[in-house]
Formats: structure tokens, C-alpha cells, sequence
């Protein structure tokens, strides 16, 4: 049930009452009417706090996440780092073999 839905009940009740009372001049409540409010005032009180633990869960668990997505591109940036230095490396490496070919290919001649 909708925070709305129990709110236009508790009032078409409200109205309901009003002039039930209206026509029979008593302002009193009847038991039933008063059981019937009560449930659903405690209904509503029972919503609201599942609702704020269900929150509280939440900010929690996004609590969680953030931290390991903070984790993760710590970890992304460093494993980067680390590609750039062995792209580095393997292009000096490339650069070295090419002068021992190089080398190579001039003791042949």
C-alpha cells in the first residue's frame, strides 16, 4: 500500500466519519472506527521505518562500493603506469635488436 493510498483512506475515513457524526450529532468515535484508524496509523509507522532501514542499508552498501571503486582505479591507474613502462621497455629492446641485426648484417657483406 502507498504512502498516498493511506493517506486518501485516512481521509476519506476522516470524511466517512464527519458526517456520520455530523448527522447523528456525536463527535465520538466509534471503536471500531478507532481500531480501524490505529491499524493503519501503525501500518504507516511500520512502512516508514522499513523504508528507513532499507535507506540505511543502501547508504551503507554505497558506502561499500565507493571504496572499492576507489580501490579499483587505484588499481587501474597502477596497472597503466605499468603498461607504459613495459611499452617503453619493449620499444628499447625493439631498438636494440634492430642495431645487433643491423650489425649482423654489415659483418656479412
Amino acid at each position: 500500500m502507498s504512502p498516498s493510498s493511506l493517506e486518501s483512506q485516512i481521509a476519506e475515513h476522516i470524511e466517512h466519519s464527519e458526517m456520520d457524526h455530523n448527522h447523528q450529532g456525536n463527535l465520538a468515535l466509534s471503536s471500531a472506527d478507532f481500531s480501524a484508524l490505529e491499524d493503519r496509523v501503525s501500518r504507516a509507522v511500520s512502512l516508514v521505518k522499513n523504508e528507513r532501514q532499507a535507506r540505511a542499508a543502501a547508504e551503507e552498501r554505497i558506502s561499500v562500493l565507493d571504496g572499492q571503486l576507489n580501490d579499483q582505479r587505484d588499481l587501474v591507474k597502477t596497472l597503466q603506469e605499468e603498461i607504459r613502462a613495459l611499452n617503453a621497455e619493449r620499444d628499447q629492446v625493439r631498438q636494440r635488436v634492430e642495431k645487433l641485426l643491423g650489425q649482423l648484417d654489415s659483418l656479412e657483406l
